[in-house]
């Protein structure tokens, strides 16, 4: 039986966790430092009871595979069809099909509530991985599913999850010279995608709160007016305007603690980084270069800020103290660098390439060693880091008659460079911003 630790209420979901086995760990583990593994079998029986225990049971073979990390058996090779949540399976028939790992659960209707209790096996010990059990009202179910993932995730890997998230991204449609561009927002994997602007006006580069409640972008005025940047409330709707400056103001994000935006501001020539306090609208100006500096990102610790710059004649990447000053060059590959993204680790900065007839999306840690590039193409653009830094997403745009763009799609790719998948959207799809995880 699965016996609890604790119990806490995480955002209207009561979580119980259980005893993890101790023994033997290796055999259900990924070293995620060897540059080379093969992914985890697992196999995913449907979790049974309620009717949403099957589809639950979809949900966490969806996120295991899709992350490159395991590869999930077909319920086809199962020998032990029917699996009791509450006892141990029959190890020797999984040992059989392969399986390393057995994740078997319970939905049980209470009240008006659910229950969900799930366990991860170690086939090869035989023994309990770890477990969960929740009680949530029912239209809760996926976002269970994410963090039952997550938390397989982590025994697996030693890593914190990723799939208990969501994704704000630029929705497109409409023809080639007249698009229609508005903020969406949905779960990493794709579900529960909803509009937060309404298309009237061209929205772009929305960046997440370190809380997930608001979301600040550059959208065109009414009448084709100067880009501003803007401050919304994602449940509510809620929207301000984030000062109304003579030039244009565009590429805004979040410092860390939530408490800063820093944006470009164009006047009279010129493109300087700012900062405003987001509550008290105190602006100041970080950099005073007669150059375009633009597309700032605060390091994870907020001491830091990188940013991409022509201040030397072709645009590179520098960081600068997040106070402004001590700017220093750190892109010194051939081509052009642009759209910085501090690893949520800080070990590593993502950026775009532009060279030799195409884009690409690099990493390279912060002094600029270690520079690698992980995906290529006619246009890739606008790395942004799943919360646990394995993770990249980005978009990726096709050519089409003429050699101009085409189609847009979202894209994840692991920080090795593998596993590069398309993420499903309603439309086409450009500009994403991985949140944090789910406050709990």
């Amino acid at each position: 039986m699965i016996l609890p630790r604790r119990t806490t209420l995480l955002g209207g979901v009561a979580l119980a966790t259980a005893g993890i086995a101790g023994t033997a760990r290796a055999q259900l583990t990924i070293d995620m430092t060897r540059p080379s593994f093969e992914p985890v079998p697992i196999a995913i029986v449907d979790f049974r009871g309620d009717a949403v225990g099957a589809q639950m049971a979809g949900v966490i073979r969806n996120n295991l595979q899709n992350s490159g990390l395991f590869r999930v058996i077909p319920s086809s090779a199962y020998i032990q069809k029917d699996v009791d949540a509450t006892t141990p399976p029959r190890f020797p028939d999984w040992r059989s099909v392969g399986a390393a790992g057995l994740v078997v659960g319970q939905v049980t209707s209470v009240g008006g509530s659910i229950k969900v209790d799930f366990r991860l096996w170690d086939v090869v010990t035989s023994q309990q991985a770890t477990g969960l059990s929740f009680t949530s009202q029912p239209n809760n179910w996926r976002r269970l599913s994410h963090i039952i993932s997550d938390a397989i995730y982590k025994r697996v890997t030693g890593e914190e999850g990723y799939f208990d998230t969501r994704v704000a991204y630029v929705s497109e449609t409409g023809p080639g010279n007249n698009r229609t561009k508005r903020i969406a927002v949905m779960d990493q994997d794709g579900a529960n995608n909803r509009y937060l602007t309404d298309g009237k006006t061209i929205a772009l580069t929305p960046r997440f709160s370190p809380t997930l409640q608001e979301i600040v972008y550059m959208a065109y005025g009414e009448n084709n007016g100067p880009p501003r940047v803007y401050l919304q409330n994602v449940d509510s709707g809620r929207r301000e305007l984030l000062g109304n400056f003579p030039g244009m103001s565009f590429a805004p994000r979040f410092s860390p603690d939530g408490t800063k935006v820093v944006m470009s501001i164009a006047e009279n020539g010129r493109t300087n980084l700012y900062e405003m306090d987001v509550r008290g609208r105190q602006l100041r100006r970080l950099t005073n270069s007669p150059a375009i500096d633009t597309s700032p990102c605060f390091s994870a610790d907020g001491s830091q800020i990188v940013f991409n710059s022509d201040r030397g004649g072709a645009q590179q990447l520098y960081i600068m103290s997040a106070g402004g000053g001590g700017e220093r060059r750190i892109s010194f590959g051939d081509g052009r660098y642009a759209t910085p993204v501090w690893s949520p680790r800080g070990d590593f900065i993502a950026f775009t390439k532009i060279g030799s007839g195409g884009f690409g999306i690099g990493v390279m840690r912060s002094d600029g060693s270690g520079e690698r590039m992980l995906a290529s193409g006619f246009l890739v653009e606008g790395p942004t880091w799943a919360p646990n830094g394995r993770v990249l997403m980005f978009f990726r745009q096709q050519p089409s008659s003429g050699g101009r763009a085409g189609a847009a799609s979202l894209h994840q790719i692991d920080i090795t460079g593998r596993f590069e998948r398309q993420v499903p959207t309603p439309t086409d799809a450009s500009d994403p911003a991985w949140s944090p995880l789910i406050p709990q």
